[in-house]
């Protein structure tokens, strides 16, 4: 047996397991976030029914901001919980912002799944840049005082939207 291949064998393989190894325990989609307990990006859109909605007017109302596009699987999955809970709870306003997606297709989508709050669209994608959007969904809850007390990516569950709506009282 040859110990110096052996020995530089394991110089090379070694530091690799451990780097692989380093990343056990992490979530590689959980995304850190520095826009929580940061004031909400203001922004001016037109909705896919041609109304505007500025962000900054809607000042002392809760909001949650849900980034997402008929093309995405988990984005179509939390659609009914989304449409169920904007029913549910009146005094906050839901916002969707369509991403990387045509707004005929949103139509479209809408007319059939329902639709219980504006989706807004972003054609410049300037609003994904400023929420930091990596992609979708992601969905922020705005406190009424206009500051990010939350951000959700990935697809909500029954239990994490209750509690992010929770933290908006």
């Amino acid at each position: 047996m040859n110990w110096k291949v052996l020995a530089a064998g394991a110089l090379v393989i070694v530091p690799l397991i451990w780097i692989l190894a380093s990343g056990f325990g992490h979530d590689p989609h959980a995304i850190p976030t520095t826009t929580i307990g940061s004031p909400a990006a203001d922004f001016a859109l037109t909705s896919l029914e041609g109304d505007p909605v500025q962000l900054s007017k809607l000042r002392g109302k809760p909001v949650v901001l849900n980034f997402w596009s008929t093309w995405c699987g988990p984005c179509v999955g939390e659609h009914p919980l989304l449409q169920a809970a904007a029913r549910q709870h009146p005094e906050v306003v839901f916002l969707g912002v369509l991403y990387g997606d045509e707004p005929g297709r949103a139509r479209d989508y809408l007319k059939r799944a329902g639709s219980a709050y504006p989706t807004l669209v972003d054609e410049s994608q300037r609003i994904v840049v400023d929420y930091g959007v990596a992609g979708v969904p992601e969905t922020f809850f705005i406190a009424a005082d206009g500051t990010i007390v939350e951000k959700v990516s990935g697809g909500l569950g029954q239990a994490q939207l209750l509690a992010a709506l929770e933290k908006l009282k």
